[in-house]
Protein backbone atom coordinates (compact mmCIF):
# COMPACT_ATOMS: atom_id res chain seq x y z
CA UNK A 1 0.00 0.00 0.00
CA UNK A 2 1.45 3.42 -1.18
CA UNK A 3 1.88 5.86 1.84
CA UNK A 4 -0.94 7.76 0.57
CA UNK A 5 -3.41 5.02 0.54
CA UNK A 6 -2.08 3.87 4.32
CA UNK A 7 -2.09 7.30 5.56
CA UNK A 8 -5.97 7.80 4.70
CA UNK A 9 -6.34 4.12 5.61
CA UNK A 10 -5.11 4.77 8.74
CA UNK A 11 -6.78 8.22 9.40
CA UNK A 12 -10.00 6.76 8.15
CA UNK A 13 -13.06 7.73 11.03
CA UNK A 14 -10.52 10.37 12.86
CA UNK A 15 -11.84 13.14 11.79
CA UNK A 16 -14.87 13.18 14.24
CA UNK A 17 -12.36 12.64 17.40
CA UNK A 18 -11.69 15.68 19.01
CA UNK A 19 -8.18 17.72 17.80
CA UNK A 20 -8.53 15.86 14.22
CA UNK A 21 -10.33 18.28 12.48
CA UNK A 22 -7.76 19.88 10.32
CA UNK A 23 -5.88 16.28 9.68
CA UNK A 24 -8.28 14.31 8.19
CA UNK A 25 -8.29 17.18 5.60
CA UNK A 26 -4.29 16.96 5.09
CA UNK A 27 -3.84 19.98 7.17
CA UNK A 28 -3.28 20.44 11.01
CA UNK A 29 -5.29 22.48 13.39
CA UNK A 30 -3.71 25.11 15.66
CA UNK A 31 -5.23 22.76 18.50
CA UNK A 32 -3.79 19.41 17.28
CA UNK A 33 0.10 21.09 17.09
CA UNK A 34 -0.51 22.20 20.43
CA UNK A 35 -1.69 19.44 21.89
CA UNK A 36 1.44 17.99 19.99
CA UNK A 37 3.50 20.11 21.32
CA UNK A 38 2.57 19.86 25.02
CA UNK A 39 3.38 16.34 24.70
CA UNK A 40 6.12 16.97 23.90
CA UNK A 41 7.24 19.84 26.17
CA UNK A 42 5.95 17.56 28.73
CA UNK A 43 8.64 14.45 28.39
CA UNK A 44 11.70 17.30 27.22
CA UNK A 45 10.71 19.11 31.04
CA UNK A 46 10.91 16.11 33.35
CA UNK A 47 13.94 15.03 31.18
CA UNK A 48 15.54 18.24 31.31
CA UNK A 49 14.47 19.08 34.72
CA UNK A 50 15.71 15.54 35.84
CA UNK A 51 18.89 15.98 34.33
CA UNK A 52 19.51 19.64 35.77
CA UNK A 53 18.99 18.27 39.58
CA UNK A 54 21.20 15.24 38.98
CA UNK A 55 23.90 17.67 37.27
CA UNK A 56 23.63 19.80 39.80
CA UNK A 57 23.49 17.55 42.58
CA UNK A 58 26.70 15.87 41.56
CA UNK A 59 28.52 18.94 41.12
CA UNK A 60 28.71 19.07 37.43
CA UNK A 61 29.73 21.76 35.43
CA UNK A 62 28.06 23.12 32.87
CA UNK A 63 28.30 21.40 29.74
CA UNK A 64 28.00 17.46 30.80
CA UNK A 65 24.74 18.55 33.40
CA UNK A 66 23.37 20.27 30.06
CA UNK A 67 24.35 17.11 28.01
CA UNK A 68 22.54 14.90 30.88
CA UNK A 69 19.70 17.30 30.66
CA UNK A 70 18.98 17.13 26.72
CA UNK A 71 20.39 13.66 26.84
CA UNK A 72 16.92 12.44 29.09
CA UNK A 73 14.98 15.34 27.63
CA UNK A 74 15.13 13.50 24.34
CA UNK A 75 15.01 9.71 26.62
CA UNK A 76 11.87 10.73 27.99
CA UNK A 77 10.11 12.72 24.92
CA UNK A 78 10.46 9.80 23.38
CA UNK A 79 9.75 7.32 26.33
CA UNK A 80 5.87 8.90 26.40
CA UNK A 81 5.35 8.13 22.22
CA UNK A 82 6.99 4.51 22.75
CA UNK A 83 4.80 3.63 25.33
CA UNK A 84 1.67 4.80 23.97
CA UNK A 85 2.01 3.25 20.68
CA UNK A 86 3.12 0.08 22.38
CA UNK A 87 -0.13 0.03 24.01
CA UNK A 88 -1.79 0.13 21.17
CA UNK A 89 -0.46 -3.32 19.76
CA UNK A 90 3.12 -2.00 17.92
CA UNK A 91 6.03 -4.07 18.21
CA UNK A 92 9.14 -2.65 19.84
CA UNK A 93 10.67 -2.34 16.60
CA UNK A 94 7.83 -0.55 14.94
CA UNK A 95 7.21 1.37 18.20
CA UNK A 96 11.12 2.79 18.32
CA UNK A 97 10.43 3.93 14.60
CA UNK A 98 6.83 5.65 14.98
CA UNK A 99 8.81 7.85 18.66
CA UNK A 100 11.65 8.95 16.29
CA UNK A 101 9.67 10.13 13.09
CA UNK A 102 7.04 11.59 15.56
CA UNK A 103 9.35 13.33 18.04
CA UNK A 104 12.56 13.99 16.70
CA UNK A 105 12.19 17.24 15.23
CA UNK A 106 9.64 18.46 17.75
CA UNK A 107 12.26 17.44 20.69
CA UNK A 108 15.22 19.01 18.78
CA UNK A 109 13.36 22.52 18.37
CA UNK A 110 12.23 22.74 21.64
CA UNK A 111 15.63 21.68 23.16
CA UNK A 112 17.92 24.16 20.76
CA UNK A 113 15.22 27.15 22.14
CA UNK A 114 14.82 25.95 25.45
CA UNK A 115 18.86 25.83 26.29
CA UNK A 116 19.51 28.16 24.36
CA UNK A 117 17.74 30.98 26.45
CA UNK A 118 19.24 29.94 29.37
CA UNK A 119 22.55 29.73 27.84
CA UNK A 120 21.54 33.10 26.59
CA UNK A 121 20.08 34.31 30.49
CA UNK A 122 23.01 36.17 31.84
CA UNK A 123 23.43 34.28 35.47
CA UNK A 124 21.26 31.29 34.16
CA UNK A 125 24.45 28.61 33.98
CA UNK A 126 25.95 29.54 37.12
CA UNK A 127 22.42 29.79 39.13
CA UNK A 128 21.69 27.24 41.87
CA UNK A 129 18.79 24.49 42.40
CA UNK A 130 17.61 27.30 45.17
CA UNK A 131 18.15 30.35 43.14
CA UNK A 132 14.81 31.72 41.18
CA UNK A 133 17.03 32.73 38.34
CA UNK A 134 17.47 29.09 37.54
CA UNK A 135 13.92 28.50 37.64
CA UNK A 136 13.08 31.68 35.77
CA UNK A 137 15.24 30.34 32.89
CA UNK A 138 14.34 26.98 32.56
CA UNK A 139 9.87 27.67 33.18
CA UNK A 140 10.63 30.77 30.89
CA UNK A 141 12.72 29.19 27.91
CA UNK A 142 10.27 26.15 28.35
CA UNK A 143 7.21 28.87 27.33
CA UNK A 144 9.47 30.19 24.39
CA UNK A 145 10.00 26.95 23.41
CA UNK A 146 6.30 25.34 23.40
CA UNK A 147 5.45 28.78 20.97
CA UNK A 148 7.95 28.70 18.54
CA UNK A 149 7.82 24.78 18.24
CA UNK A 150 4.04 24.97 18.03
CA UNK A 151 3.74 26.12 14.29
CA UNK A 152 6.65 23.65 13.63
CA UNK A 153 4.52 20.59 14.77
CA UNK A 154 1.72 22.11 12.94
CA UNK A 155 3.93 22.83 9.79
CA UNK A 156 4.77 18.67 10.07
CA UNK A 157 1.52 17.09 10.90
CA UNK A 158 -0.28 18.55 8.25
CA UNK A 159 2.39 17.16 5.91
CA UNK A 160 1.74 13.57 7.78
CA UNK A 161 5.15 13.85 9.88
CA UNK A 162 6.01 14.37 13.11
CA UNK A 163 3.11 13.49 15.45
CA UNK A 164 1.17 12.73 12.45
CA UNK A 165 2.16 9.51 12.74
CA UNK A 166 1.41 8.52 16.11
CA UNK A 167 -2.72 9.31 15.11
CA UNK A 168 -2.91 5.93 13.28
CA UNK A 169 -2.38 4.19 16.58
CA UNK A 170 -5.16 5.96 18.61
Amino acid sequence: MDHAAHSEAAHHGHAGHHGHEGHAMGGASWGMAAKATLHCLTGCAIGEILGMVIGTALLWGNVPTMALAITLAFLFGYSFTLFAVRRAGLGWKDAVKVALAADTVSIAVMEAVDNGIIALTPGAMDAHLSDALFWGALLGGFAVAFVVTTPVNKWMIGRGKGHAVVHAYH
